[in-house]
């Protein structure tokens, strides 16, 4: 019971100071317990959750402990559980003491193994996505699913909103380039919750050797894709709010560059920059910091553009990466993680190539409108 409450508390005082009721009395799949309780009493139950797994301020681990639910296993993704470890960063849990085994699904343990899911009854999601196929925490879904349906255990996927789930752009993953950054054929933005995702994984043949899971999903009320949403707490530590998160689809792939997205400042992916950019308008200087430790380019004074105190404006967009490409002048700008990120090799072609985006854009438009078609079946909020 000390270590219940001890874990309650640690969750009750990190998630209260920033958690806030969202507008349009948006209820989310894991609000509505009184349709998934049920589905869980007398079985013994796995959770993959992180730090936005909330009802309202309370941690769901928490609701489910005082519910007397039997919690059994609680698994994470990528930023560990409280959301504040370093992207890419190892998480261990081998010293924290909780009511409940912690396994990390992230570096060589991506997907829970057998021996990991033999003594579950359920396994429950209930993370917060942000809508772009690069963002792991689908991956780590789609892991969850696949090994629960190879070993006859089944999903319940409590859904979320998507802040950018207003719209679909992008090319699409070229199998080939299939990886932890982008697992499924599916474009960068792809305008879909995590539930309706899920369903897509499933019904496509898209896991594993085709097999398919006992899936259920408790969708959301009072939201639908045209509607705005804010995020009550940031969804991973570089994410620190609306902007970032809009502009999040168009500036990640900057990850495959030179460029500095600006971790290691209180304006990650709000800012581009690098120390031999050739304009001193804008600059910032990365420093150590939680959820950023070791950025590129640390101590260093990076020079570059800034979207800081824009409005959020929920659109992709290629320019800033053609404009930073034909600024920089260097034949280094891309390294070998952008194809991974693009999900194929022929948008750094056509970069180089010198293309516009529109001609750029048109070059993706039939595998989009293919994807579209097939998204549609799955819809859920129109």
């Amino acid at each position: 019971m000390i270590r219940v409450f001890i874990i309650c508390l640690l969750f009750t005082f990190s998630c209260a100071s920033v958690s806030q009721k969202n507008e349009n009395n948006v209820l989310t799949g894991a609000d509505q317990t009184d349709l998934y309780f049920p589905l869980l009493a007398n079985k013994r139950v796995g959770l993959t959750v992180n730090h936005s797994s909330l009802i309202e301020k309370t941690h769901l681990t928490d609701t489910i402990l005082h519910s007397g639910i039997n919690l059994t296993k609680v698994f994470t993704p990528e930023h560990g559980f409280k959301g504040t470890v370093s992207d890419g960063a190892k998480i261990d849990y081998d010293s924290v003491e909780a009511p409940y085994e912690l396994i990390s699904l992230y570096g060589k343990n991506k997907k829970p193994s057998k021996e990991q899911l033999k003594d579950l009854d359920v396994v429950v999601f209930d993370i917060q996505d942000v809508g772009t196929r690069f963002y792991t925490y689908i991956s780590t879904m789609y892991y969850v699913m696949e090994a629960c349906a190879e070993n006859g255990v089944p999903v319940l996927i409590l859904d979320r909103p998507n802040p950018n789930g207003s719209y679909v752009d992008g090319p699409v993953l070229e199998t080939e380039f299939s990886s932890f950054v982008g697992i499924v054929p599916i474009p960068i933005v792809h305008g879909m919750t995590v539930g309706e995702l899920a369903r897509m994984f499933n019904e496509e043949g898209w896991l594993g050797n085709g097999v398919k899971c006992d899936l259920n999903v408790i969708n959301m009320k009072n939201w639908n894709h045209a509607m705005p949403y804010s995020l009550p707490v940031k969804p991973s530590p570089n994410l620190p709010d609306d902007l970032s998160i809009s502009l999040y689809p168009s500036l990640c792939l900057f990850e495959g560059t030179i460029m500095s997205v600006g971790r290691g400042t209180e304006y990650a992916f709000q800012q581009i920059g690098h120390p031999e950019y050739p304009s001193a308008q804008h600059s910032f200087t990365p420093v150590s910091r939680e959820g950023a430790k070791w950025p590129p380019y640390e101590d260093l004074v990076c020079y570059g553009k800034s979207w800081i105190g824009e409005k959020p404006s929920y659109q992709f967009s290629l320019r800033p990466l053609i404009d930073a490409y034909a600024i920089m002048e260097r034949e280094d700008f891309f390294n070998d993680y952008f194809k991974l990120l693009a999900g194929t090799d022929k948008l750094q072609e056509q970069i180089e190539a010198g293309m516009s985006e529109q001609e750029i854009r048109n070059s993706w438009e039939d595998d989009l409108t293919k994807f579209k078609l097939v998204r549609e079946k799955y819809l859920s909020y129109k």
